[in-house]
């Protein structure tokens, strides 16, 4: 609980607006959202979502049955083919309405996601102005969605177009679930596709508030459907369902094999955006004042609760100490706090049985050898939340858990290495492959490590910064597919080959 007397002015003002806001969400148990309609449902079974700051009960939520996915599944096959037919244009039109109501209620979006995930606001007040960003992108490249290329022959003119797949089903996490919802959904409605959205069941509630949004900007019913509920019941009824042609997913990489196995009978497409342990890499000839601000950056916000997160920190042993030293100075100064707090960095993890997983590697590091250089404790920063400190493992290798599984929290683990070629094989030895960080100077060596690391992503000397047209996805165990531009396109779409051909072409005569 919040320490009132001792709370910034600015935390309690927050602290109040939130609470107005999730003031929809406590009145009735949060139902679905089919063919332009809110719902309870067909079953009667619920579950509760809790606070992470607290552990209190934000709200009550209907657990869909296979019979809601069924609802919802037959509203998006419905709506197709009117969504399908609906000129580019007017679709961009809805889109970019979409979003400009995204940018008004971007504080309710951001104060009730904090709220519910425990991200803190200094990152969640940019979350609705990124997916109204998704929306516009996507909005304007509506109009060429069903371009296709020219592939002329000698005696025959192909021509290829691309058609929408047919209604598809989304599947989000719930460590950024605004905008990731946004990062799946813009693309599949601009490409012409209806869709059935199963949001996490640890965080659903912006998920509401962004199906209300799309409706009240113009989405026809039954374009977008959302049906709320868990992953052994309603997430297996929509990835089975035979009218959903397509799965997109965001979430863990053995939940992506579940949903392989389970959408193999209908002949599902997938799109998986998995797991990672993504490595950053520091040579000694590099900025190093800008590489531990990328370091600490890139595992410590968003909670470490993010996929592209740089767990492993692979350093160069010239330059280890110095390096581990001044990192660990900065991690010390991290502050751990209630997430609409503007001074917290890092907030609670999103739910007591994440909490107990996160927790759980400080006795692995400990047991495999490993020391823990700093944190490795439950924050003391406020009482019933999930809160830990943020940490750092060194002496570590490659071989070992804390090294090779994804932790998924405020938890960076250090190794050191002598030449680029020993550090280009720890970094490819796991089985992740979704990103890679590069610091160095060397130009050759830049681009070398962009070739040779198994990854689908690689930033030199860069943090994360995602180009919305750029190619977005993983290698091995950390994804199928590419997001951004045409690459989502290319998922959410058939493409047509046509061929023509001209009067000189001779056609084969059998049977005279």
């Amino acid at each position: 609980m919040v320490d009132k007397p001792h709370a910034s002015r600015k935390l309690i003002n927050n602290i109040t607006a939130a609470e107005n806001y999730l003031k929809q969400f406590q009145a009735d148990t949060l139902g679905h959202f089919i063919n332009g309609k809110k719902i309870t449902g067909q079953s009667d079974q619920v579950f509760e979502n809790y606070s992470p700051i607290d552990n209190n009960i934000l709200t009550k939520v209907y657990n869909g049955s296979p019979a809601d996915i069924n609802l919802g599944a037959k509203a998006a096959l419905k709506a197709f083919p009117s969504w399908r037919a609906m000129d580019g244009n007017k679709r961009r039109k809805i889109l970019h309405n979409v979003a400009d109501k995204i940018t008004e209620r971007a504080e309710e979006i951001a104060f009730v996601e904090c709220m519910d995930t425990g991200q803190p606001l200094r990152f969640m007040s940019k979350a609705a102005l990124r997916g109204a960003e998704n929306y516009r992108f996507f909005a304007d490249k509506a109009v060429e969605a069903a371009d296709g290329q020219s592939m002329p022959a000698a005696n025959h003119i192909n021509y290829s177009i691309r058609q929408p797949i047919g209604p598809v089903g989304v599947i989000t996490p719930w460590n950024t679930p605004f905008m990731l919802s946004t990062w799946k959904i813009a693309p599949a409605l601009a490409a012409g596709c209806t869709v059935v959205h199963k949001p996490a069941e640890w965080s659903p509630l912006t998920a509401m508030l962004l199906i209300e949004i799309m409706h009240e900007a113009g989405i026809p019913e039954g374009v977008i459907n959302l049906v709320n509920g868990d992953g052994e019941t309603t997430g297996k009824a929509l990835t089975e369902h035979p009218d959903i042609k397509a799965i997109a997913f965001v979430g863990e990489s053995k939940t992506g094999s579940m949903i392989m196995r389970q959408g193999s009978e209908t002949l599902k497409r997938v799109h998986f955006e998995l797991g990672g342990k993504n490595p950053v890499i520091v040579f000694d000839d590099a900025n190093l004042e800008r590489a531990l601000d990328a370091v600490i950056f890139m595992i410590y916000s968003l909670n470490g609760e993010r996929c592209t997160s740089s767990s492993r920190l692979l350093i160069q042993k010239s330059i280890h100490d110095e390096f581990i030293n001044e990192l660990s100075k900065r991690i010390l100064k991290l502050n751990v706090g209630h997430p609409l707090d503007p001074m917290t960095e890092i907030g609670p993890l999103i739910h007591k049985r994440h909490f107990d997983k996160v927790c759980s590697y400080w006795d692995i590091a400990r047991k495999d050898g490993a020391s823990i250089k700093v944190g490795g404790k439950i924050s003391k920063s406020m009482s019933g939340g999930f809160f830990v400190e943020p940490t750092l493992f060194t002496n570590a290798k490659n071989t070992m858990r804390i090294a090779q599984e994804e932790i998924f929290g405020p938890v960076l683990t250090a190794i050191p290495f002598d030449t680029e070629q020993n550090a280009v094989e720890i970094a490819n030895n796991i089985n992740y492959g979704l990103a890679g960080y590069v610091w160095t100077n060397d130009v050759g060596r830049a681009h070398r490590l962009g070739r040779s690391l198994d990854a689908g992503m690689i930033w030199i000397n860069s943090e994360n910064n995602r180009h919305l047209p750029a190619p977005f996805g993983g290698m091995k165990s950390s994804g199928i597919g590419r997001d951004g531009g045409d690459y989502s396109f290319e998922f959410y779409m058939e493409t047509k080959n046509i061929c023509v051909a001209l009067d000189n072409h001779k056609v084969p005569t059998l049977g005279l």
